[in-house]
């Protein structure tokens, strides 16, 4: 008789992966950096926008570097009005079923070949930080954290997780800015009050580098702020963000908020997110001071793709995502153009 209706596998450290892919002291000092000045930007001590744009999720290692590849044209010619962050997602929350993530699941084929998920995902974070591209990504399995959070500027707590305890003790642990996203209705409360659990101490059980339980004693992470990404409707519109605010400010935290321009602010519909990134253009030049930051879906080719692990994974698509649908390269570099032209004149004078 079966004892139980779960196999047991061994798993790699993180101390084990840390040895097989280290990073230097100079890749270190780096992403301490780009953290601290995610944090200048936060708190309004540095004046640019900071937005966090990328691919719904990473599927593919090759596709993901030549995706970073157009990051490195662009970045000198926009820098002084946008800090520009990748979007490296390796975990994706499903609703029901369906594809859990290149951690999960590297080989899209139900295998979970976890191990060499782990591998693959930190092998190509350390490729993209000594190419001078900093990185964005969402904690989802707690687990993950200390094999990849070190090489990452800036973190997100999805909209499924925003009411999760061990996800606010987690943030609270981190030193990292941490962006937290509103319910998938649409309810700002709980990511108010996850960034007030954030900002105090925690203790909570934990695995330390070499994968044994541990106590983890937080101090607290005052670097945190709120995610609109719609819910039931859209919650992008400059009614909905002085809503925010008044919330903010009444839970005395400060008022810095970034906007997802995908999601339900979207509609799900990727194109959609270019009219929410005029929109939130004329709310700053307007003279809006609480929106620091903007994210937006984006990949080489636009749209995305349904994929069955059980048919020929070789008809995958060049380029096109495989969860979200995202806008192109193309144009995304028209937004981000747009953004810096538009914006650069205006943001200095929101910190006077």
């Amino acid at each position: 008789m079966q004892k139980n209706n779960s196999n047991i596998e061994k798993l790699i450290t993180p101390k084990e992966l840390k040895n097989k892919l280290p990073i230097s002291k100079k890749l270190e000092d780096k992403i301490l950096i780009s953290r601290q000045t995610i944090c200048n930007i936060i708190s309004g001590k540095d004046p640019r926008i900071l937005v966090v744009c990328g691919p719904c999720s990473i599927h593919n290692i090759e596709e993901a570097i030549e995706y970073s590849n157009f990051f490195s044209q662009i970045l000198p010619k926009i820098k002084n009005s946008i800090y520009l962050v990748m979007r490296v997602y390796f975990e994706k929350p499903r609703t029901t079923i369906g594809w859990k993530g290149l951690i999960n699941d590297p080989d899209m084929n139900n295998s979970f070949n976890i191990n060499k998920g782990l591998y693959l995902a930190r092998q190509l974070l350390i490729k993209l930080v000594k190419n001078d591209i900093l990185l964005a990504t969402e904690i989802l399995d707690p687990n993950t954290t200390p094999y990849i959070t070190d090489l990452i500027s800036w973190v997100a707590i999805g909209a499924r997780t925003v009411e999760s305890q061990i996800h606010r003790e987690i943030a609270s642990s981190l030193r990292i800015p941490v962006g937290f996203k509103n319910n998938t209705d649409g309810n700002i409360i709980s990511a108010i009050n996850a960034i007030k659990s954030a900002a105090t101490h925690h203790s909570f059980i934990s695995l330390d580098e070499e994968g044994k339980a541990c106590i983890i004693r937080t101090l607290g992470n005052k670097n945190c702020h709120i995610i609109l990404r719609g819910g039931l409707k859209p919650n992008y519109h400059e009614n909905d963000v002085k809503k925010c605010e008044q919330y903010i400010t009444k839970a005395k935290l400060s008022s810095k908020i970034m906007i997802d321009c995908s999601h339900g602010n979207s509609n799900k519909d990727y194109k959609q997110q270019i009219k929410i990134i005029n929109s939130i253009i004329s709310q700053i030049s307007n003279g809006n001071k609480s929106i620091v930051g903007i994210m937006i879906e984006s990949y080489i080719n636009e749209g995305n793709q349904i994929i069955n692990i059980n048919n020929n994974l070789n008809k995958i698509k060049y380029g096109v995502s495989i969860t979200d649908g995202c806008i192109n390269w193309e144009n995304t570099k028209i937004i981000l153009y747009k953004i810096h032209n538009k914006l650069k004149k205006i943001l200095p004078l929101r910190s006077l």
